[in-house]
């Protein structure tokens, strides 16, 4: 567990290119895109949290995004699944594409788009409902009520958070007795049971203890095999820790997505320099 902690996950930087577009610029590994940013900007009324963002997401690996506070770092990752539309005042201009579709058409659904593109939140958020309800119940909204289908849901959904030895004579207690670590992966199976393409995580380990925090970045690692993930985190040590690539925000703009080795480093931009080595931020 301690070796979590402390070191950083092994990361493959074969086959490298070099990107620059204006203010962004890394090394960047040529992948298989799942997610792809043109030219994002957002408002929320007037006011502007996003400038002109373009980043392509890769497939199967671990994104981090990190930058101080208020930096636009949430904001961008609620909306690869337009989940900041729910704010009314919201308006966007620019492209983000989802193998290849264009999640802003007015063809394309939110509902089908937030099943794919699933999301985990700071703080544990389970349902005051059994632990087997909380997983069960997007296959239920989808329309799958056997219970013999749902089990096995259940089953391979908890598994698959890493939680279903912990919890599986305690299927029917309800989920707010848990200890913050396991709602947290109570909350990841059930983004799982939907079966989506992409995680979002937003910091999903800043209200949990070191111990819970060590077992959620092991899941990271072993989900990234199947699941692109995109995570957001204060703490620099965790993206260094477990993300493939990592993207610097900075006053709602994007100043460098590279390699995380390449980002922590040699970073290209100054400021990107400046906050991770804590001259500010």
């Amino acid at each position: 567990m301690n070796k979590v902690i402390e070191e950083k996950a092994n990361i493959n930087v074969n086959q490298k290119t070099r990107e620059t577009n204006g203010n962004q610029e890394g090394t960047v590994e040529k992948t298989n895109s799942i997610i792809e940013v043109n030219d994002l900007n957002l408002w929320y009324g007037s006011d502007q949290a996003l400038y002109e963002v373009s980043m392509d997401v890769p497939q199967e690996q671990v994104t981090a995004i990190i930058g101080p506070s208020g930096c636009g770092k949430s904001t961008f990752l609620k909306t690869l699944n337009r989940m900041v539309e729910m704010v009314p005042i919201v308006k966007t201009s620019g492209s983000i594409k989802y193998r290849d579709q264009d999640i802003f058409s007015s063809k394309y659904k939110q509902e089908y788009l937030r099943t794919k593109v699933g999301m985990v939140f700071q703080k544990p958020n389970p349902f005051p409902k059994s632990v087997y309800d909380n997983v069960a119940y997007g296959p239920r909204i989808h329309g799958i009520k056997k219970k013999e289908v749902l089990d096995q849901i259940v089953e391979k959904s908890l598994k698959g958070a890493a939680i279903w030895d912990e919890l599986k004579d305690r299927l029917h207690e309800n989920a707010y007795g848990l200890s913050g670590g396991q709602q947290q992966r109570v909350c990841i199976a059930r983004a799982l049971a939907v079966e989506p393409d992409v995680i979002l995580m937003d910091e999903p380990t800043s209200a949990l203890d070191p111990i819970s925090t060590a077992k959620v970045e092991e899941l990271v690692q072993e989900l990234k095999q199947k699941y692109s993930i995109i995570i957001v985190t204060h703490n620099m040590q965790q993206a260094a820790r477990i993300s493939d690539k990592t993207a610097f925000f900075l006053n709602g703009e994007l100043i460098e997505f590279a390699n995380t080795d390449d980002l922590f480093q040699n970073p290209q931009d100054k400021r990107t320099e400046d906050y991770i080595t804590g001259r500010f931020g």
